[in-house]
C-alpha cells in the first residue's frame, strides 16, 4: 500500500494527510492550511489521490462560508491577475454553472460587446455531461483560447470582449482541480463549484460579475433550493472581495439549446446571432442575461431597456459583426460566419425515431447529454480528446406534439458504433404521453447582495 505524503502545511506543520481528516471529520480549516494546500497541489507537490480524497471529504462535509471564501481567494491568487484598469468603461464577466446546450457565452459576449460593454470572459472545458465554452470555440478552426494576460486586454481593448481558458499564468489551481473533479465524483459540492467559478471571476479582473445559475435534471444543482444556496455563497465572495455580483436562476429542465456537442453549438450561436434559427429559449435567457449585464454596467436604465437594446443589436447584424471579429482576434476562421462548413461535422448521422404519438412530457436533459458524451462530444477520463463534431441536435421540446416515427433528435458521430447507446439514451431521456404538456419557465429569478427574489 502506497503511503501517504509527509508534506507538510506551512503554518501549523500539518500534514496533508492531517488537512483531510480534518475535513472527513468535519473540523474547519484555517484560511492559511487551505492556502498552503492549493499552493502544494499547483506547484506538484501533492498527488492527485491526495486532493481526491480532499475534495472527496469537502463534498461529503461541505465548507463554512470563511473556508469556501478562503479556497476561492487561494485560488485566484495561484498565478497572475488580469488588470483591466486600463480599459475604458465598467467591465462586467459572465458564468453558467453548466449545464447541456448551454451556449450562451458565444452568443452573450459578441452581443453585449455589441452593446458597448466591454465582455472579459474567462471560461473552461465540458465537466461531465456539460459541454465547455472552450471546446467549443476550439471547433472554430484556428481559434485560440490560450491568451496571456498581454493579449487578453489587448483584444478586450480592441473590440471590446475576449475569451480565455485556464492558462499556466492565470488561474492554474482552478485549471487543475476542474480536471480533478470531473473524473472524481466531486462535481456538485456548492463550494467547489463556488470557488471554481468565482476564483476565475477574480482572476479575470472584471468589474461587475453576473452569474446564470441553472437548476433542474440538466444541472448540477438539481432543486432551486440549491441552486439559490450557490447563487447566495457566490454573490457573499463577490461582495467580499468588492466586485458587485448578481445571479439569475434559470431552469435547465430540458437543453436550452436544440444542439448538444461543440460545433453544432457554435452553428447555433450564429444562427441565433445572425436571426436565422436556433431555439427561441436560448435566445430568451441570452437577451435576459444581456440586459443584467447593461444594466450592472450602466449602459441601460433599466432591464427593459436593456432588453430591447440587446433584440435591436441581433436585428441589425451588429452582434454577429462582433462576433466574426471575435474570432478573428483570437486566430480563428472569421469565414465560418457566412460558410459554415468550415466547421468540422461527423460524417456519421443518424435520427432517433418517436416511438409513438403523443406530446412530450418531461426531458432528462443530464441524460441528452450523457448521449452526446457518448457519440464523442464530451470527456468520460481526464484529459480524453473529444470529437468537436460529434453531438447531437434535438427536434423537440417539452410540450410539442409528435407523431410516431417522426425524429426526436439527430446523432452526430465519427463511429457509428457508438450510435445505438446514444440512441436509446435519447429516447429513455424524452417521456412521451397522451396529455398535453406545460413548456416549463425558463427564468426563476435573481439573487443580490440584497437577498433572493425568485417566483413561486
Amino acid at each position: 500500500m502506497a503511503r501517504a505524503s509527509s508534506a507538510t502545511l506551512r503554518g501549523d506543520n500539518m500534514r496533508v494527510v492531517d488537512a483531510i481528516l480534518a475535513k472527513r471529520d468535519g473540523r474547519e480549516l484555517a484560511a492559511e492550511e487551505i492556502s498552503e494546500l492549493i499552493r502544494a497541489y499547483t506547484a506538484g507537490e501533492i498527488p492527485d489521490y491526495q486532493l481526491a480524497a480532499f475534495l472527496m471529504a469537502v463534498y461529503f462535509r461541505g465548507m463554512t462560508a470563511a473556508e469556501t471564501a478562503a479556497l476561492t481567494l487561494a485560488m485566484a491568487g495561484s498565478g497572475a491577475t488580469v488588470d483591466l484598469s486600463a480599459i475604458p468603461g465598467v467591465k462586467v464577466d459572465k458564468h453558467s454553472t453548466g449545464g447541456v446546450a448551454d451556449t450562451t457565452t458565444l452568443v452573450l459576449a459578441p452581443l453585449v460587446a455589441a452593446a458597448g460593454v466591454p465582455v472579459a470572459k474567462m471560461s473552461g472545458r465540458g465537466l461531465g455531461f456539460t459541454g465547455g465554452t472552450i471546446d467549443k470555440l476550439e471547433a472554430i478552426p484556428g481559434f485560440r483560447t490560450a491568451l496571456s494576460g498581454d493579449e487578453f486586454r489587448a483584444n478586450l481593448a480592441a473590440i471590446g470582449v475576449a475569451i480565455t481558458g485556464q492558462t499556466p499564468d492565470i488561474a492554474p489551481a482552478d485549471g487543475k482541480l476542474y480536471a480533478l473533479r470531473d473524473v472524481t465524483g466531486t462535481i456538485e459540492s456548492i463550494p467547489l463549484i463556488a470557488s471554481s467559478v468565482m476564483s476565475k471571476k477574480i482572476a479575470a479582473g472584471a468589474d461587475k460579475i453576473l452569474l446564470d445559475v441553472k437548476t433542474g435534471s440538466g444541472a448540477f444543482m438539481k432543486t432551486a433550493e440549491d441552486a439559490v444556496k450557490l447563487a447566495a455563497t457566490m454573490v457573499d465572495i463577490g461582495t467580499l472581495v468588492g466586485r458587485e455580483t448578481m445571479a439569475v436562476v434559470s431552469a435547465m429542465d430540458e437543453p436550452l439549446g436544440l444542439a448538444v456537442g461543440n460545433s453544432l453549438e457554435v452553428l447555433e450561436a450564429i444562427d441565433i446571432l445572425a436571426g436565422t434559427g436556433g431555439a427561441p429559449e436560448l435566445r430568451e435567457v441570452c437577451l435576459t442575461l444581456g440586459a443584467h449585464m447593461l444594466v450592472l454596467a450602466g449602459r441601460a436604465a433599466d432591464f427593459a431597456a436593456g432588453y430591447d437594446r440587446l433584440a435591436d443589436l441581433l436585428s441589425s447584424g451588429a452582434a454577429l459583426a462582433k462576433f466574426a471579429a471575435l474570432v478573428a482576434a483570437q486566430g480563428g476562421d472569421p469565414a465560418v460566419v457566412a460558410d459554415r462548413a468550415r466547421l468540422p461535422l461527423a460524417a456519421h448521422r443518424r435520427d432517433v425515431p418517436c416511438p409513438a404519438d403523443g406530446f412530450v412530457q418531461a426531458a432528462d436533459a443530464a441524460r441528452i447529454g450523457y448521449a452526446a458524451m457518448l457519440l464523442g462530444a464530451g470527456r468520460e477520463y481526464k484529459g480524453q480528446a473529444i470529437d468537436l463534431g460529434a453531438g447531437l441536435v434535438m427536434r423537440c421540446r417539452i410540450g410539442d406534439r409528435l407523431a410516431a416515427g417522426q425524429p426526436l433528435a439527430t446523432l452526430y458521430t465519427s463511429d457509428p458504433a457508438k450510435i445505438p447507446a446514444a440512441a436509446a439514451a435519447v429516447a429513455s431521456a424524452l417521456a412521451i404521453g397522451p396529455a398535453p404538456a406545460a413548456r416549463p419557465r425558463l427564468i426563476l429569478g435573481t439573487v443580490t447582495a440584497a437577498g433572493a427574489h425568485i417566483a413561486k
